[in-house]
């Protein structure tokens, strides 16, 4: 059996997060080399985490980062079990890993690669909770606006074509972290989620007794409600609700945006 000397054990401690116990026997199986035993180890905490891998996921972050000429940005959301585990720093530089790894394909959403499997399966080995890639995202566009809260459990990537203003622009994107908006318009509401509203429209309409002409307008009214608090462009501005989102773009339109919230 080769000698395993405390200095490579340390090294493997550093490297991994696992434990003395646990790197000495893998050194020891792997007869002293360090990439060998570190594989061992990944395929320990692997085995680990599977056990796991029935607990829920209600914690996690949510990460953008933004490429070179600032003309593309991509977000991601990472869920794990535990806000202690989406604290730790070893979690923190794997999200943010695999929202530069967005970068690398191409617009709209993002599935998750070989390379981001492989940072999320390392990061999984060292801190041994059930944790798994939810959503990513990419846009691109002549104008990007990025906002991640505080506590980055919510964040939005916005796309525009035309001149704004960066505070202006700022604002338009903590407005969508507040307010949630479906699409840009009615238009890019899906019409499924617009046909079960009319139906839970009519329903209501029919239970109070009102007459079928009466009724439909009922409906029109009810839809036409959803739309301006679901449809971005109709929204009311957050900072100014006599305004209306689309009034403060003038000829610049927005062409994509995403928002993120752990865990909704």
């Amino acid at each position: 059996m080769a000698e395993i000397s405390p200095a490579a054990v340390k090294a493997l401690r550093e490297d991994t997060g696992l434990g003395m116990m646990d790197c000495k026997k893998a050194l020891e199986e792997a007869k002293g080399d360090i990439e060998a035993a570190k594989d061992l180890l990944r395929k320990k905490g692997l085995a680990t985490a599977e056990k796991k891998a029935g607990r829920s996921t209600g914690q996690g972050l949510v990460a953008i980062t933004r490429s070179k000429d600032g003309l593309s940005a991509g977000m991601v959301e990472v869920q794990c079990e535990t806000d202690f585990c989406a604290r730790n720093d070893e979690f923190r530089k794997m999200v943010n890993k695999l929202a530069e790894l967005t970068l690398q394909g191409g617009d709209g959403e993002v599935k998750a690669t070989p390379a981001m499997d492989e940072a999320l399966k390392a990061a999984l080995a060292k801190i041994g909770e059930n944790m798994k890639f939810a959503n990513g995202r990419k846009i691109t566009a002549k104008k990007i606006g990025t906002y991640v809260h505080f506590n980055g459990k919510v964040g939005v990537v916005i796309g525009l074509d035309g001149a704004i203003d960066d505070t202006l622009l700022s604002d338009l994107c903590m407005h969508v972290a507040f307010a949630n908006p479906i699409g840009i318009s009615g238009k890019d509401i899906p019409a499924d989620v617009i046909a079960r509203e009319k139906d839970i429209a009519k329903d209501k309409a029919i239970q109070s007794g009102k007459k079928p002409e009466i009724a439909e307008k009922m409906v029109d009214g009810a839809i036409r409600k959803f739309l301006e608090a679901n449809a971005l462009l109709e929204q009311p501005f957050v900072k100014d609700e006599k305004k209306k989102v689309k009034d403060l773009l003038g000829t610049t339109n927005i062409t994509a945006f995403a928002r993120f919230a752990v865990g909704g």
